[in-house]
């Protein structure tokens, strides 16, 4: 046999390098694509045992079941991800809200996952879901079951979400109505001040950091992103609101804005 050449051994390392990296990207693809189908398909059979529940269960009881199975299932789902080394992540800041009682939890929007995130440290917590989502047979059984509210008529929707909050449930509601736009700065819709004053709970701001856009507004959910993924949360300043709804609303917005002031996509140590 003829001794291989010192020329053809880079060759070999390009070749050996390039299958690796493909053997790379289709395992990622493969987690990442094969972890969301999974999420859905757990969420929408819950959902479906959920809509059973819900006639058989007191509400209260009911409701605290849902939110905290909701909770693991999104736990569950980012430990999954974790385990798999594709994403990392720090919600460990969360965990301080666990036993704080009635309050609105206000994120940063930066992607889809936000909600994922911050639920999944939290027993407690309702969400607002689109009215054509909560009133699907199915697909609505576990945020009723949960007593996520209806993203109703605007006073309608105040007045569940006051409701809710006064019950002992804690509220996460994205200040800005939507996922941040990087170029579009920071705008607040004044719903949470309102709930917040009328219920006469604080408002806890939340600061979602993370070294990617993935699944930020205008991403398309095919787009692979550069892995891995690198999620941290970490608490911001509580406000009360005892006056003016519109000057709380410019507070937040205005302390947000400072606090983003280097851009909604904070790049973190992914070590």
């Amino acid at each position: 046999m003829r001794p291989a050449t010192t020329a053809t051994w880079p060759a070999s390392g390009r070749r050996i390098n390039r299958t690796l990296i493909r053997l790379k990207l289709t395992y990622e693809y493969l987690v990442l694509y094969s972890g969301l189908a999974l999420f859905a398909s757990s969420i929408f059979l819950w959902s479906a045992v959920a809509a059973v529940l819900y006639p058989l269960l007191p509400r209260r009881l009911g409701s605290r079941l849902g939110q905290f199975t909701i909770m693991a299932l999104f736990r569950g789902f980012l430990g999954v991800l974790q385990a798999s080394g594709i994403v990392k992540c720090d919600l460990s800041a969360l965990d301080a809200l666990r036993d704080e009682g009635a309050l609105i939890i206000a994120p940063n929007h930066p992607s889809l996952l936000d909600a994922v995130l911050v639920a999944s440290r939290l027993p407690h917590v309702v969400c607002i879901m689109k009215a054509e989502i909560w009133d699907n047979l199915i697909l609505g059984g576990g945020a009723r079951f949960a007593a996520y509210i209806r993203d109703d008529r605007h006073y309608a929707m105040i007045r569940s979400a006051v409701a809710s909050v006064r019950g002992g449930s804690q509220l996460l509601m994205f200040p800005e109505g939507t996922r941040t736009r990087a170029k579009a700065g920071y705008h607040c819709k004044g719903g949470f001040a309102l709930i917040a004053k009328t219920a006469r709970v604080p408002v806890q701001t939340v600061f979602i950091e993370t070294n990617s856009p993935f699944l930020g507004k205008g991403w398309p959910l095919y787009r692979k992103p550069v892995f891995p993924l690198v999620y941290r949360a970490r608490l911001g300043k509580r406000f009360e609101v005892n006056g003016d709804v519109k000057a709380a609303t410019a507070d937040l917005e205005g302390y947000y804005r400072e606090m983003l002031a280097a851009g909604p996509h904070v790049h973190v140590d992914a070590n």
